[in-house]
């Protein structure tokens, strides 16, 4: 497999929009730490976002080990989940991603995506995770690109620089949802 961000400079304005939607695409469970109880924090709606769109998330926050979040059991650390992950959503400063990124690369089965949450980058920890094989992502929101490129946030006025004529599809409760799947 091809590593999309191994030759990538970080420092660049955006990632190209056919690698987000892949790596989106082929992700299904997802480590978010740094997750949150408090319904108001970006963590916690950044989970629930993810969890509506079909991810298998886990929440890991030592604080709340034990207990649940939007009913799926947080975990302290990377080394606790029940077992592989496609992704690590890094929700924690810059200044712990390099020990949350050696904690991924430290599970027996490596991830195959790290992604570092709006405003949180560390190149050094992004070129150890590339140099393993894992892609990395810095300074970017899933929520926020997901619904850039379904074209759901243009919903809220804000333009995605994406223009679509597919019509949007009532999905579960009367909500309509758009997918970042091609088709």
């Amino acid at each position: 497999m091809s590593h999309p961000t191994r030759n990538l400079d970080h420092r660049q304005i955006a990632y190209p929009d056919a690698m987000i939607r892949g790596l989106l695409t082929r992700t299904r469970t997802i480590a978010l730490v740094g997750a949150s109880s408090n319904p108001a924090r970006p963590s916690w709606i950044v989970l629930k976002y993810l969890l509506s769109r079909g991810y298998d998330v886990t929440p890991v926050n030592p604080g709340l080990a034990g207990q649940t979040l939007l009913d799926k059991p947080v975990v302290a650390r990377l080394a606790d989940l029940p077992g592989p992950i496609d992704m690590v959503e890094i929700f924690r400063s810059s200044d712990a991603a390099g020990g949350l990124v050696d904690e991924a690369l430290a599970l027996p089965v490596l991830p195959k995506v790290i992604w570092m949450q709006l405003g949180v980058r560390d190149d050094e920890a992004a070129a150890r995770a590339e140099a393993a094989g894992v892609t990395v992502v810095m300074n970017r929101c899933p929520k926020i690109e997901y619904g850039r490129l379904s074209g759901e946030i243009g919903w809220s006025g804000v333009n995605s620089r994406i223009i679509s004529a597919r019509k949007p599809v009532l999905g579960g409760k009367g909500v309509q949802r758009l997918t970042i799947e091609r088709g």
